[in-house]
């Protein structure tokens, strides 16, 4: 059991979330990875002993720019990549500030309503995140 454990690809990211600029609900940053060609919610693998909040926190700031408050947790996502199982811890996020700067990893970020974020995310697992996220924040 612990063997499958260590091959477990451990992963943390965010739902990253701010009021909209319009004042009436909230809008929603997804992440474009050029590698990939997706939309999706930033995320990414965890360092050596860093908890899964620290990775969350990094990777939003890593790939959005973004400076955040972690809020509730949202469902932990499971899925295979190559072979090897992986596992996502998410949170809802509130965005504090910060600048993007397009990079190799992530080329672009994109504020939408979640409405608009739905039909722009690449995968099912993101879309119910995104759910997760609106049924907390009532946004």
């Amino acid at each position: 059991m612990t063997g499958e454990r260590r091959d477990t690809v451990r992963a943390a990211g965010c739902v990253l979330w701010r009021p909209a600029l319009s004042g009436h609900g909230i809008e929603v940053a997804l992440v474009h990875r050029p590698k990939y060609d997706d939309w999706s919610h930033p995320k990414g693998k965890r360092k050596r002993d860093e908890s899964a909040e620290a990775c969350a926190l990094r990777e939003v700031l890593e790939e959005t720019g973004q400076t955040c408050s972690l809020g509730p947790r949202l469902p932990t996502v499971r899925y295979a990549v190559d072979g090897r199982p992986k596992e996502v811890d998410y949170w809802a996020a509130r965005a504090l500030g910060g600048t993007f700067t397009p990079n190799r990893e992530v080329d672009r970020l994109v504020w939408l309503q979640p409405a608009a974020a739905h039909r722009r995310l690449t995968q099912a697992r993101d879309r119910d995140l995104l759910n997760a996220l609106t049924a907390t924040t009532a946004g």
